[in-house]
């Protein structure tokens, strides 16, 4: 189980990645001025950015942990249910959403950091 101070900290550990209240109670992780995730603190589920694709194949196997985002699940982000994800995972798809959000160069200069050669 994951906590919501430890999904904020995951996101905010990504390069350029800072957070901001919005909406007077969700909290939203950001690069530059585009969000990535967000959740409200208390609340059971954070709401992550991801591809259809990738929403698709979360949903199935993980019907229990994931399902459709409210109003930006048509755009493929998921709902996240933090009692039934571990904090790799979680870190895995924020950086995964990190990845889609970020400037090409700040996310070349991340996989060169990493030592990797993910293609962006």
């Amino acid at each position: 189980m994951v906590t919501f101070e430890q999904f904020l900290a995951l996101g905010l550990a990504l390069p350029s990645a800072t957070e901001r209240l919005t909406w007077e109670t969700r909290v939203t992780l950001r690069v530059g001025e585009k969000i990535f995730a967000m959740g409200t603190p208390g609340e059971s589920a954070v709401c992550v950015k991801a591809t259809k694709e990738d929403q698709a194949e979360l949903l199935a196997a993980a019907p229990e942990v994931y399902s459709v985002a409210p109003y930006v699940g048509r755009h493929g982000w998921v709902l996240v249910e933090l009692a039934g994800v571990d904090a790799e995972e979680l870190g895995d798809l924020l950086t995964d959403a990190w990845r889609s959000t970020a400037p090409k160069k700040l996310v070349r200069e991340f996989d060169r950091e990493l030592g990797t050669s993910r293609r962006t």
